[in-house]
Formats: C-alpha cells, sequence, structure tokens
C-alpha cells in the first residue's frame, strides 16, 4: 500500500506540487498576466481546498480511499490536457479551479496520508515519512523532464504530456489501494494475523477494536487545545511552504538567475527535500517531537535570511538546503496527530484541520506576487515569512508529548 500511494505521490508530486510553478512564467506571458493575477489562482484553488476537506475526510472514512483516488486521477489528467487550450484568465481558472485543483488535493493528499495512517500504528511515522518524502522524488526525477518539456515544445504540449501521464500510470496504481488490513485479513504494521489457536480468546482482535472505540470523534479532538496548535503549526507551514513553492523560480531569477538555471535548482531543492525526509523521519522516533518541529520551523526561518542577504549563488544553494527542514516536517505532524487521535476518525479530523490551515496558503502566494508587483522585489514577503515560522516555532514547542493519547482520560473520565 505504502509503494502504491509513494508512486502516485511521485506522479502527482513531480507533474503538479512542483511541476506548475514550471508553468508559471510561460502561462503568465502567454495569457498577460501579472503575477499576482497567476498567484490568486494558486491561491484560490487552496481555498476550495480548504472548503472540501471536512467532506473529502469524512468520505475517506466512509468509504476508504481508492474511490477518492481514482475519480481524482482520471480529472487531474482530463483538466492538465484541457489546460493547453486555455485562451484567457477566465478560461485559466475555469480549468485550473474547477478540475485539477478541485480534485488533486482529494486523490493525492488527504486519501495517500489516510492509507498511511491506516495501515500502521507503531510504524506510522517511517510510513508517512516515505509517503510524504515521494512528493519530491517526483520533483527530482519528473519536474526536470517537464521543464525541458514546456522549454522545447512549450507550456500548452507540457500541459498534455502531464496530464497523459496521470491516465495512463495514475489509474492503474489507484486500482490496487485498498482501505485497511482488516479489510484483506491482515493487520496493521504488516504483523501476521494471529493463528486461531494462539487468539483463541480473541485478546488481540480485542484490543483492536477497543482502541478504535476509543479514538477521539471530531467534536472531541476539537476540544483539545493540541487540536489548534497543530492548526496554527500547519497554517504557518503552509503558508511559506506554498508562497516559496509557487513562486520558487520566479525568486530565483529576481536574485540573478535564468529560468533554466532556476529550473535546474528547483529540481535538486526536490531531491534535498526527498533526502532531508529520511534525516528529520527517523530522528522522529528517538527525540521530542515538538522540538524536533520547532526546531525544523526555526530552520525555515534563517533560511529566509539568505535571500534577503545573500548575493551569489552560494547562498541561494544554501537556502534551497535549509528551507527543505520545512516540508521534511509535514510527515512528522501527521504521524503525531495520528498518534494522538488515533485511526478511525484520522481523515475526518485531517480533513477539518485543513479547513483552517489551509487559508495561510491561499494568502501567502498572492501576497507574495502583489507585493512583488508594486515593489519589483521580494523582501518584504521575506522577512514576512521568517517572521510567522518564528511564531510557529514558539507555539509548536507548547506541545508537550504530544502521542500521548487522549483516550486513557476519555476513557477514565
Amino acid at each position: 500500500m505504502v509503494g502504491l500511494v509513494s508512486a502516485m505521490r511521485i506522479l502527482g508530486g513531480g507533474l503538479h506540487n512542483y511541476g506548475f510553478t514550471v508553468f508559471f512564467l510561460p502561462l503568465s506571458q502567454d495569457l498577460g498576466l501579472s503575477r499576482a493575477a497567476t498567484s490568486l489562482a494558486f491561491s484560490l484553488a487552496r481555498a476550495e481546498g480548504a472548503i472540501e476537506g471536512p467532506f473529502v475526510g469524512y468520505f475517506i472514512d466512509r468509504f476508504g480511499p481508492r474511490p477518492m483516488m481514482l475519480i481524482a486521477t482520471f480529472l487531474t489528467g482530463a483538466g492538465y490536457i484541457l489546460l493547453a487550450w486555455v485562451d484567457s484568465y477566465t478560461t485559466f481558472l475555469i480549468v485550473y479551479l474547477g478540475i485539477i485543483s478541485l480534485s488533486f488535493t482529494p486523490g493525492f493528499v488527504h486519501a495517500s496520508m489516510a492509507v498511511g495512517n491506516t495501515w500502521f500504528i507503531r510504524y506510522r511515522a517511517r510510513a508517512m515519512t516515505v509517503i510524504s518524502s515521494a512528493v519530491p522524488i517526483g520533483g527530482t526525477l519528473l519536474t526536470p523532464l517537464l521543464a525541458m518539456t514546456v522549454h522545447a515544445w512549450g507550456w500548452r504540449w507540457g500541459a498534455i504530456v502531464a496530464g497523459t501521464l496521470f491516465l495512463v500510470i495514475g489509474i492503474p496504481l489507484g486500482m490496487g489501494v485498498r482501505p485497511s488490513p482488516e479489510s484483506m485479513g491482515l493487520l496493521p504494521d504488516g504483523d501476521e494475523p494471529p493463528t486461531p489457536a494462539a487468539d483463541s480468546d480473541g485478546a488481540h482482535i480485542s484490543s483492536l477494536k477497543k482502541s478504535g472505540e476509543t479514538d477521539p470523534t471530531l467534536r472531541e479532538a476539537m476540544k483539545t487545545i493540541v487540536f489548534w496548535l497543530f492548526v496554527i503549526g500547519m497554517t504557518v507551514r503552509v503558508a511559506a511552504y506554498s508562497t516559496i513553492s509557487v513562486h520558487f523560480i520566479p525568486i530565483m531569477v529576481w536574485k540573478g538567475l535564468t529560468q533554466e538555471h532556476a529550473a535546474v535548482l528547483l529540481g535538486a531543492f526536490a531531491f534535498l527535500n526527498w533526502a532531508t525526509h529520511y534525516v528529520v523521519g527517523p530522528i522522529a522516533d528517538a527525540v521530542n517531537r515538538p522540538k524536533l518541529l520547532a526546531a525544523c520551523l526555526l530552520t525555515g526561518a534563517g533560511s529566509m535570511l539568505l535571500l534577503i542577504w545573500g548575493n551569489g549563488l552560494w547562498p541561494l544553494w544554501l537556502f534551497t538546503i535549509l528551507f527543505t527542514a520545512i516540508e521534511a516536517s509535514f510527515p512528522v505532524v501527521w504521524a503525531t496527530m495520528g498518534d494522538f487521535f488515533g485511526r478511525k476518525y484520522f481523515a475526518t479530523i485531517r480533513g477539518t484541520m485543513s479547513f483552517f490551515y489551509t487559508w495561510g496558503g491561499v494568502l501567502g502566494p498572492v501576497v507574495a506576487g502583489a507585493i512583488y508587483d508594486r515593489s519589483q522585489s521580494y523582501v518584504a514577503t521575506l522577512w514576512g515569512l521568517s517572521g510567522i515560522l518564528l511564531l510557529g516555532a514558539v507555539l509548536t514547542a507548547m506541545l508537550i508529548k504530544p502521542w500521548q493519547s487522549i483516550r486513557p482520560s476519555k476513557v477514565e473520565g
């Protein structure tokens, strides 16, 4: 299951998460759009994700992840093919918002993380790390190829190629996904199912059932301070990461690189993101996770100073290395949340959190685009991102051992 959803995330990461920034400048120039107008489309897409998150989470918990993945893959692929024929800002918004972004997040983000949380308990952090790291692998392998396609044939042919790959590769992968280990007569973490003799009293199965029954509901989770600290921490992460990912190539061009050189650096950024996942993930199993998450936010805040004050190529590379701590912290957040809130209502709770934190990703890119259009500079944006990351680090450090479940206190109460 981890292999299947990771392969889908490689596809989505290379062609959409990292890939769409390849379309940013040529699409803007072809349609005569300002950077603020183009950024607005990305921000509205994230607003869609916020609104649909609670509903998507409920449907994943109710019907399993596979239907959501298949629908999302088909619509995303069809949307990219249709994108090649847009000829105005209005038609761009209709295709990008009404088809691509409306379907991508439910299938490639929410559903894949639900698979990791449902199929693992003891190894949840490792599973989440592998699934999350698939996105930068896609950025490393596929985004440079997409950039070369766009450079050689134009962004419209690049969109057709991306859409075709979603349909041809993504749908067969989604067909293999199953909702839970129990649905196949298995147990979480790859444990062997007990033999009838070894489990005559049903103790292990009863333990799993009791765990599911005591998982907090959405309403109960929202009454805890941990829920809201998670929301705040994710808001600043998403705001910073979305702003940088959308504007990565434009920022590097602003710092003096060519678009082609910036695309190469973007590919390196994706590769380094993947590598950093496998540094942060194992550490998360051995240290206090909130402190680790706070350290990642502090690292991201410091990396912004390199873009503000640095000159030449080496500060851009050092920024690219350090900022990977932000994306590498995402699976640690979700693993910690899964440990704290359990398996039964994970997608619903996660989807509801996304309703709140996604607005950081809505505002960040469009504000950055508007500031650049007015000042022809990203300095103010970078200072702002550094500040909110610092605030997020302080609040995240307030979490004390969040993997200690609220379930015992619930039973006692």
